[in-house]
């Protein structure tokens, strides 16, 4: 059976490139906070169109010290979608401030900007709009800072519309390393100096530590790596439009997210009936991104909210079909085709 995603198709592909990358690091001796990550973090900054990148251990560390850097506290509430990745609720909780959930739109399942403002009390200190699957949301304009969780979506968000945007780069994203690493691009000199304090231990000077934090740094082999996938991530992102292109071409009859210019696609999913069942007959491997909005998880029922019935619906109903730059044609034949048949 086709599977839903291969790495190993990517670090064959890379080949001598990948191990030149990793044998650089090696020979430096220089394994965290050296000349890699800065050079990626500025070929970062230019990609996306801003001034600041800060490398970091994983994308729940980009968004959690995103909201410190923005004066998020403990018992401060921040608006976040119910139907996203649980990290997104998490980042949140560990910084002991309260998600406040909010519903998504039936067509895009990204943030209701009506009911992000419905939500707004005198409590909420940010707003955490989710790029879900690699689609751009909307960007709320509540009067209070918004922190973009951007974990799917690199390519998809530039210029400065926010005062952060925090990436994941874990290896199946668009821009995925060989281990867990993060990033969060920004315009705001202050945010990114204190995220910079933040990633290493609150330490302004090897003498003077001036805030509590944990070490939330990013390696030098990640961002060696992550450099040399850099460079090739405007045609991926392309490829993966253009197979989405040919499944919603052939598959009308199901229910797609709604397409957007500037969607990356790092889930190309669809919505059906009965999920089960679809996924048993497809013949090719599938996944689901999510199968429960995070309100409805155990460990975050006690959030209140108002209900979130359309995120509950995206949750029931949606379908990841295999999308990714390393396919090949035949491959995307078979799936297309077997989505095809699915109107039988």
């Amino acid at each position: 059976m086709l599977p839903f995603v291969d790495l190993t198709r990517q670090t064959t592909h890379e080949g001598d490139a990948l191990r030149e990358a990793i044998g650089r690091v090696l020979a430096s001796g220089r394994f965290v906070l050296g000349p890699e990550l800065e050079a990626f973090e500025a070929e970062f900054a230019a990609f996306t169109g801003q001034r600041h990148c800060v490398g970091l251990s994983s994308g729940a560390a980009a968004l959690a010290l995103s909201l410190r850097a923005v004066g998020v506290a403990p018992g401060d509430e921040v608006i976040v979608p119910a139907f996203t990745a649980v990290p997104s609720a998490a980042a949140i909780c560990s910084i002991g401030a309260l998600p406040v959930f909010v519903d998504v739109l039936p067509e895009t399942a990204t943030m209701d900007p009506d009911a992000a403002r419905r939500a707004m009390t005198e409590k909420t200190r940010a707003v955490m709009p989710v790029h879900l699957y690699g689609r751009p949301s909307d960007v709320p304009a509540l009067g209070v800072p918004v922190v973009e969780d951007a974990a799917q979506a690199h390519g998809a968000v530039t210029g400065s519309r926010s005062a952060a945007v925090a990436y994941s780069f874990y290896p199946t994203k668009n821009l995925g390393g060989v281990g867990d690493g993060g990033a969060v691009v920004t315009d705001d000199d202050a945010v990114a100096s204190e995220l910079r304090l933040l990633r290493s231990h609150g330490f302004e000077s090897p003498d003077d530590c001036i805030r509590i934090a944990m070490n939330a740094r990013m390696s030098e082999l990640e961002a060696a790596v992550l450099r040399l996938r850099l460079g090739g991530l405007q045609a991926a992102n392309a490829k993966r439009r253009s197979i989405a292109a040919r499944y919603r071409e052939g598959s009308a009859h199901l229910r797609w997210q709604d397409p957007h210019p500037d969607h990356v696609y790092h889930l190309c999913v669809a919505r059906v009936d009965d999920r089960d069942a679809f996924r048993a007959t497809l013949g090719v491997a599938t996944d689901v991104h999510y199968s429960k909005a995070v309100p409805e998880q155990p460990a975050y029922r006690s959030f209140s909210g108002e209900p979130c019935v359309v995120s509950e619906a995206w949750a029931r109903e949606c379908v990841s079909l295999p999308c990714h730059p390393f396919m090949s044609d035949l491959e995307i034949d078979e799936v297309a085709g077997a989505l095809a048949a699915t109107a039988r």
